[in-house]
């Protein structure tokens, strides 16, 4: 299946390069999108990820069927669409990935490191178990309203870590989050750049993530995102589940209030 989705998006992308740089009102990504219809790779990622859940695994022998995502012990329908969120029992704020390794530790008695130790897929014979735990949790919310509480002090504070982060200028090239996503009408190449400050965009990129990535063969989480976001910026690499990550988390969050969630998406 890999090797002929990667043929197909080759031969749209050759395409899509000789047409004349005057076609701009054309979306080429979109086209290709389009012609996939309902069909999405990402299925497989998520059939994985709830046998993982339901599986008893780990040092205690227990399945994730007791984790708490939010909305209650074993509840994960809706749950991605109200994270993150501060949690008591870790008295801290979470996103899914890292409310997922507490769970898994706490539950399963699975050490962070553990599961952490492939963090990303390579597309081929490399596979991520957080990728595919991710997927499952958040196929369950598709269809449902981004709403994330922001009432707890710990979370108001996580958002605005999250935006100084955004706007923060770094690295050889001195560039920011907001040096590509705070300004409507940027593209890369083929690939239009989403204002992330400006609640409509926010609301469609933000809820396409996780997604399946077909010039990579693999499906990419938020965690993924931000730091191949940071690896464009040439900054360090963003600590999974670190208080960075999940601050522009709630930053992009927020800014998506109110969006449908479309996840696990499609993407070039």
């Amino acid at each position: 299946m890999r090797s002929g989705l990667l043929k197909w998006v080759a031969v749209a992308l050759t395409g899509a390069l000789a047409a004349p740089v005057a076609a701009q009102d054309s979306d080429p990504i979109a086209e290709y999108r389009a012609m996939f219809g309902d069909d999405n790779p990402a299925i497989f990622w998520e059939m994985r990820g709830e046998e993982l859940w339901k599986t008893a695994r780990g040092p205690k022998n227990a399945d994730l069927s007791g984790c708490d995502l939010g909305l209650g012990k074993g509840v994960v329908a809706g749950a991605y669409a109200q994270l993150p969120r501060y949690f008591k029992d870790a008295d801290r704020v979470q996103d899914l990935e890292s409310r997922i390794v507490w769970c898994a530790q706490t539950l399963q008695g699975i050490a962070p490191a553990e599961l952490l130790k492939i963090r990303f897929g390579n597309g081929d014979d490399q596979r991520s178990d957080m990728e595919a735990l991710t997927a499952y949790a958040v196929s369950l919310s598709k269809g449902r309203k981004m709403a994330v509480p922001f009432d707890h002090p710990k979370e108001k504070a996580a958002y605005e870590t999250g935006r100084a982060i955004f706007f923060y200028r770094a690295g050889p090239h001195d560039f920011s989050c907001s040096t590509c996503h705070a300004a409507s009408g940027k593209r890369i190449r083929l690939q239009a750049l989403p204002n992330l400050t400006d609640p409509a965009d926010a609301r469609t990129a933000y809820t396409s993530w996780p997604a399946y990535r077909i010039s990579q063969g693999e499906l990419r989480t938020m965690e993924w995102r931000l730091n191949d976001c940071f690896r464009q910026q040439r900054l360090p690499d963003l600590e999974y589940g670190s208080d960075a990550a999940i601050a522009l988390t709630m930053f992009l969050a927020r800014n998506a209030e109110g969006g449908e969630l479309t996840a696990p998406a499609l993407k070039r």
